[in-house]
């Protein structure tokens, strides 16, 4: 007789009745969703008890598992532990909310930024107000907001009477997630949320700014400090020293809360790297009409007013330059690939405005929701409360994240979709992502392809991988309230197991000390990264 699949997380009384087995089969098959099943000979693999060793290991002692794992094209369920337990996903809500994206806003979405103005021209003169409108670019660059300045500047313009008008008023003024850690606040991967930001680099970090220090030439000089793009709406404060060549590298770089003022403490030796931080802003909006007006500025065009920021565009204004950004099946793979929080928070507000006008978190997961209801994912089992997974207030099982990974498949979308997954050991950053380091020279190496997710006692993969039988596999691991500095390479030993299997006979993968990074963040959130 063969033993249930669901051996761990029941009681001794419980794995006794395997009468009951047929009964939670049904359960199951019913859960997942059409085609789903689980089937008595997949135990005889020896799968179940090679996963079962893993969640095992030390590392897991006194913490929580949700692990799903099942066939991609037929919904057979291969093995379950704890399967509708609700966990911090942490990243793994990206999964959720890049799907909902693609459907709500659309593959060739692309977000617009233009300059717009009422006023009368007289020759060079610009009469009125001059509109930066903004409606949502994450990937919005300074040489972008350069380039429309020199389109401005090109039509003849030089003098703008009015004031600099920056029009975020696309999404509401909340800047912050839900329970988003106070710690966090200059943190780069925490940075606010505003309709119209800048980016500094082609990782598209939209809300901060890089701040590089290097040590000066002798020992007691002030480093060098210069920030990227090169902008006024930042204040920098030096208080670090240059020390001598075997002294300590000691560096830190924060923002005053509810300022722009950019502290540099700690030594750096002569001779020494330095240092290079990303740094979120204070009032992105803000952010983004500096650099324009400075970009105006370097093109002979003056503003003779202020800048006033979150003002609605007047109805009629006519429109100067634009410009558009990427489209979206494009967008996903520095969002995905690198896990960029805001980006995901970006998306959520603009699927609230797609589907109601309301550029507000709750309108945008509410769109997330309808999403997820229509790719056969039960949202009366999970909580989602932001885009990205920073909140610890997500929650969702590991079944319902397999019920999204198979209900995707049948998308029109899905290719572009699954290629911006992480892709295990791949080395190029943009296709390797956060897995490029992980589960190399194994069976799941250029194979697997699944999102990660990081939080302190947080941590998870979910994804797809093919068996050495040729069958697509799809999988969800959600791993909590572990005390082990990382649980990574537990996740990599399912996936190496599930990659180097078929099946008939399991090939169980041992859970190595080493794999993927360690402490509370996603790997890509440790600027340079180093995933």
């Amino acid at each position: 007789m063969s033993r249930p699949v669901n051996r761990r997380g029941t009681d001794s009384a419980s794995r006794a009745r395997g009468w009951r087995w047929p009964v939670a089969l049904a359960l199951v098959a019913a859960f997942l969703g059409p085609g789903a099943q689980a089937s008595a000979d997949s135990d005889r693999s020896g799968l179940p008890e090679a996963v079962d060793a893993v969640l095992g290991d030390p590392r897991m002692e006194g913490g929580t598992a949700s692990v799903v794992v099942a066939d991609a094209a037929t919904g057979e369920l291969l093995y379950q532990h704890l399967p509708s337990s609700r966990l911090m996903p942490a990243s793994n809500t990206k999964l959720a909310t890049s799907a909902a994206a693609m459907d709500v806003l659309g593959p060739d979405h692309r977000f617009t930024t233009e300059v717009l103005a009422t006023g009368r021209r007289h020759g060079p003169v610009l009469k009125g107000d001059l509109y930066l409108r903004g409606t949502g670019d994450p990937t919005l660059l300074a040489g972008d907001l350069d380039a429309l300045a020199a389109r401005l500047a090109a039509s003849g313009v030089r003098r703008v009477e009015g004031r600099l008008v920056a029009d975020d008023t696309r999404f509401d003024d909340q800047r912050l997630g839900r329970s988003w850690a106070a710690d966090d606040e200059s943190a780069y991967y925490s940075a606010q949320i505003s309709a119209l930001s800048l980016a500094p680099d082609t990782d598209y970090d939209t809300g901060t700014v890089i701040v590089t220090v290097r040590p000066g030439a002798a020992a007691g000089d002030e480093p060098v400090v210069t920030v990227t793009p090169d902008t006024g709406y930042v204040d920098v404060e030096v208080e670090a020293r240059t020390v001598a060549a075997d002294g300590a590298q000691s560096l830190t770089v924060e923002r005053e809360h509810g300022t722009n003022t950019l502290v540099v403490t700690g030594t750096t030796p002569v001779g020494g790297s330095g240092a290079k931080e990303w740094i979120s802003v204070w009032e992105p909006t803000g952010y983004a009409a500096a650099v324009f007006r400075e970009a105006l500025a370097d093109h002979g065009i003056t503003v003779g007013g202020p800048t006033r920021l979150g003002r609605p565009t007047p109805e009629g204004a006519r429109r100067l330059a634009a410009h558009d950004s990427m489209p979206l099946r494009d967008l996903l793979v520095p969002f995905m690939k690198l896990s960029n929080n805001m980006h995901a928070e970006i998306l959520t507000k603009a699927m609230g405005y797609a589907v109601s006008e309301r550029g507000t978190w709750d309108a945008g997961l509410a769109a997330i929701g309808g999403y997820l209801r229509k790719a056969g994912v039960d949202t009366g089992r999970l909580r989602q409360a932001d885009g990205s997974g920073l909140s610890r207030m997500d929650n969702f099982p590991a079944d319902q994240f397999v019920r999204l990974l198979r209900g995707v498949r049948a998308e029109p979308w899905y290719a572009d979709w699954v290629r911006s997954l992480p892709v295990a050991c791949h080395p190029d950053r943009f296709t390797g992502g956060t897995l490029r380091s992980r589960m190399c020279g194994t069976p799941a190496a250029l194979n697997a392809r699944a999102k990660t997710g990081s939080l302190t006692g947080a941590s998870a993969l979910s994804g797809y991988v093919t068996d050495a039988g040729g069958r697509e596999l799809v999988f969800a691991v959600i791993l909590n309230n572990y005390l082990a500095s990382s649980v990574k390479a537990l996740e990599d030993a399912i996936v190496v197991t599930l990659a180097g299997s078929r099946e008939e006979a399991a090939v169980s993968a041992p859970a190595l000390r080493s794999g993927g990074s360690g402490g509370g963040l996603e790997c890509a959130w440790r600027k340079p990264a180093l995933c």
